[in-house]
């Protein structure tokens, strides 16, 4: 019988080859797609779903003693998502604020647009 050294441990022959996690795969997409559209606050759920598929990647990196690899890109992915839900709540808050200010604006004005003509009850 042929043992492989890889690593530092010692591999048997008809142990499969190390793989990307296809987890890390769909993260880094997922993030990628979430900066794309954050700025029209769409990307907050791939944001939060790249999160979590993070998470469930770096757990199945861990129990796979090896035969998974992509563990040196889950800060970047994680990092892109915290960047895309950054972006989102900005201008969620960019919008609040135009809204309250706007709002503000037109607290004096008549709330029936300006054009109907009010007649005094004695008329």
């Amino acid at each position: 019988m042929i043992e492989v050294q890889q690593g530092g441990g010692v591999r048997h022959p008809d142990d499969p080859d190390p793989v990307e996690s296809t987890k890390v795969v769909a993260a880094m997409t997922l993030a990628v797609l979430s900066v794309a559209f954050a700025p029209f606050v769409g990307g907050a759920v791939p944001a939060l779903i790249a999160l979590m598929l993070a998470r469930q990647a770096e757990a199945d990196i861990r129990a796979s003693e090896g035969f998974l690899l992509g563990a040196g890109k889950l800060p970047r992915i994680r990092r892109l998502a915290w960047i895309a839900l950054g972006i989102a709540a900005a201008v969620v808050i960019a919008i609040v604020l135009v809204w309250v200010i706007e709002a503000a604006r037109s607290a004096g004005e008549p709330t029936y647009g300006g054009d109907f003509a009010a007649r005094s009850p004695g008329q």
